[in-house]
């Protein structure tokens, strides 16, 4: 690829990007979503705080971690801790094939892994679509869910990792984050 290519592809990948951040920032509240499967569930994390989706490589695992840590990868040199979704909310552990995919996610200074059964969709969504949790009072575990949305006749679950993921039991790997 010549320089000038190259030039012309970071542009492309500039402007897709703030096209992107456009969307988020019109009429007071439209965001976009990255919606992925959980067992016959479906999910979405805010498309701001993903930075890549890679395939399952099996991760290295820690002692003392929580059950639903699967354990680290090594991504270009920067270690990200991968959590187990399906075992985070008390539905099984995965075992994990070459069709599950790991969501990264960029949260504050600490950058994390999601394992998902697979990718669904891009979803650009009115805030005003987005729905109240119900019974989130009751359940405190629901306070990882920014709130519900209907998308064609199936119920999508807004989810919030950085409430999802006690970010003290992440390990601080001392690696500067991507």
């Amino acid at each position: 690829m010549t320089t000038q290519e190259n030039d012309d592809q970071t542009l492309m990948e500039q402007t897709n990007i703030e096209q992107a951040s456009d969307i988020s920032g019109q009429k007071g509240g439209i965001k976009q979503y990255i919606s992925f499967n959980v067992g016959k569930e479906l999910y979405a994390v805010e498309i701001t705080t993903v930075r890549e989706i890679k395939g399952w490589i099996p991760a290295t695992s820690l002692p003392n971690s929580p059950d639903y840590m699967r354990g680290v990868i090594n991504m270009r040199g920067v270690i990200v801790p991968v959590f187990d979704l399906r075992t985070r909310f008390s539905r099984g552990h995965t075992e994990p094939g070459k069709s599950h995919v790991v969501i990264i996610v960029k949260l504050d200074e600490r950058t994390i892994g999601i394992l998902v059964d697979a990718v669904s969709d891009i979803l650009t969504i009115p805030q005003e679509d987005i729905l109240s949790v119900p019974d989130k009072d009751v359940n405190p575990e629901y306070a990882f869910m920014e709130g519900l949305v209907s998308v064609e006749d199936k119920m999508v679950a807004i989810i919030k990792p950085r409430m999802l993921f006690d970010m003290n039991s992440i390990p601080d790997l001392g690696v500067a984050a991507a």
